[in-house]
């Protein structure tokens, strides 16, 4: 048997070969909408799953991993490469399937252009309505419109569930979710435990601010508050808040250099994006995917992002968002092992990006970078601060609700998960639900598909973004937008990429293990 070192090398070069196909071919899949390209990405994902499906080499992982005395650096990765077999010691057959049925959704996802008022329509034009339309009529046929995908996509994403969870069977979990916490290094009961904790702190709060929104909306759309349904909120899933009344974010952004903007944010942290910003694809246009993302596509600098920018508070958070990834990425050691090169955890590269997508709700931020004058910004104030907890708040409940839906999705799948979801949605969010509630309106939303048991990770970082902050403006500057900040990210929470577990990163960044406190007494009170 080789050395650990020399094994360890072995599957670093093997994965880094793999691992650039699988992204460039996504990149272009998502920027193109190609089958062509697709297919490429199919091709090339399948061959990088096949390396972790060598039971051979899963075996010496694991007999690599009962060595005492192993060095952080052959711990880390060991750890890494058994997360990733352990998934894929299934039959090539049996992972081939999944993988068709995954690609057959994300074309359909890339591609999908839903009919309103008799024409194909992108999704920005079904959210413009939401957000500023006050016909009753149009607005509710936007929503509708907005769920039609997933009527499109619900028969395969069923099929899906049902695979993921005979192959979680087959490798010894009970079901698919239950496996992806395990490989993610989370505990199903903790995350849970959290986040019953925080709905229960939160139900107060929520139902106030929920109040306040609905005599807001009443009030803006002529309909008395009973008779508010989804489509009467300006998000087809009520995860955004609508703006405070007599707050209109979005017209600080008309008429902005965004792009500008961006790059002036993170350079005043000493963070440089230039180079990201130069190959990234920012603007909306037709078989070009409608959403959001970051992507590393060699772990050596070429680092990319995704958007489909317009002059919108929305859509400049993505941004801010979306860059937050991306210098995370960038800034990541490049002498680490190829497998080390890399986030600890996906709730770890959130945690950075939320906490980059929360300045555009901050006085200090659309002052400095947005240029919003004092007398205006002084009348706004109350109502602008109101916002951030608005918006974190709505954003919990939403967050609460997917990751309850979908855990209660994978342990039966074969329940009417229609009206379940409309129990939880009422339950949590506290929305009316539609006449109807027969339709998959859940499947709309792209993550059950295409990255499941993930969404948790969005909540655990917005835990871990209010931590940061509070460690921040105790320790290093009151003002966020310093060199100073920007090296203390760098050097406690960068650079290692993924040397240390999420917990120890967040411990040796913050001093304590995730802690939700710092949320409850900012946020929840």
């Amino acid at each position: 048997m080789k050395s650990i070192d020399e094994f360890l090398q072995a599957q670093n070069n093997r994965m880094e070969n793999l691992y650039k196909p699988v992204l460039f071919n996504h990149w272009m899949a998502k920027t193109t909408g190609e089958k062509e390209w697709g297919l490429k990405h199919e091709k090339a994902l399948g061959e990088y799953f096949a390396n972790f499906a060598d039971t051979e080499a899963y075996n010496q992982v694991k007999a690599y991993r009962g060595i005492p005395n192993l060095t952080l650096h052959q711990s880390r990765q060991l750890d890494d490469l058994y997360n990733k077999m352990v998934k894929n010691q299934l039959d090539k057959e049996d992972s081939k399937k999944t993988l068709e049925l995954e690609s057959e959704i994300s074309a359909v996802f890339n591609t999908y252009r839903p009919i309103f008022e008799g024409k194909k329509v992108a999704n920005n034009d079904l959210l413009n309505i939401l957000k500023n339309s006050t016909d009753e009529n149009q607005r509710k046929e936007a929503w509708l419109a907005s769920k039609q995908v997933g009527k499109e996509i619900e028969k395969n994403l069923l099929k899906l569930v049902h695979k993921r969870n005979e192959d979680a069977r087959q490798l010894g979990f009970e079901n698919y979710y239950e496996l992806s916490f395990h490989t993610q290094e989370l505990d199903l009961k903790t995350v849970f435990g959290i986040f019953q904790q925080l709905k229960e702190l939160s139900d107060e709060p929520f139902r106030k601010i929920k109040t306040e929104i609905d005599r807001e909306r009443s009030e803006e759309l002529d309909i008395s508050q009973e008779n508010l349904r989804p489509w009467h909120y300006v998000d087809p899933f009520f995860q955004e808040a609508p703006s405070v009344s007599g707050a209109n974010l979005d017209s600080f952004y008309k008429d902005k250099d965004l792009e500008q903007i961006a790059v002036s944010t993170f350079k005043s942290m000493g963070l440089d994006i230039s180079d990201i910003l130069e190959k990234s694809d920012l603007y909306p246009r037709e078989n070009k995917n409608p959403f959001g993302f970051c992507t590393n596509v060699d772990r050596k600098g070429d680092v990319r992002i995704l958007v489909n920018l317009d002059e919108s508070s929305f859509w400049t958070t993505a941004l801010l968002h979306e860059f937050g990834h991306a210098v995370y990425f960038k800034y990541i050691k490049r002498e680490l092992p190829f497998i080390l090169r890399f986030h600890s955890h996906s709730l770890t590269t959130e945690a950075i990006a939320l906490f980059f997508g929360r300045m555009t709700k901050t006085l200090t931020w659309q002052k400095r970078f947005l240029g919003v004058e004092d007398e205006k910004l002084d009348t706004l104030a109350p109502a602008i601060n109101k916002m951030l907890q608005r918006q974190l708040l709505v954003s919990a409940r939403w967050i609460i609700t997917f990751s309850f839906f979908e855990k209660a999705l994978y342990e039966d799948p074969d329940q009417d998960l229609n009206q379940m979801w409309w129990k939880l949605v009422k339950e949590i969010q506290y929305i009316n639900p539609p006449e109807k509630t027969s339709y998959p309106d859940w499947a709309a939303k792209m993550h059950f598909s295409l990255a499941p048991a993930s969404y948790q990770d969005y909540w655990l970082g917005e835990l871990t973004a209010s931590q940061l902050e509070h460690f921040i403006s105790s320790n290093i500057s009151t003002d966020l937008f310093t060199l100073a900040v920007g090296d203390y990210l760098k050097d406690n929470f960068f650079s290692d990429g993924a040397m240390l577990h999420w917990n120890d990163k967040i411990l040796k960044a913050t001093g304590e293990r995730l802690n939700p406190s710092y949320f409850v007494k900012e946020f929840i009170g």
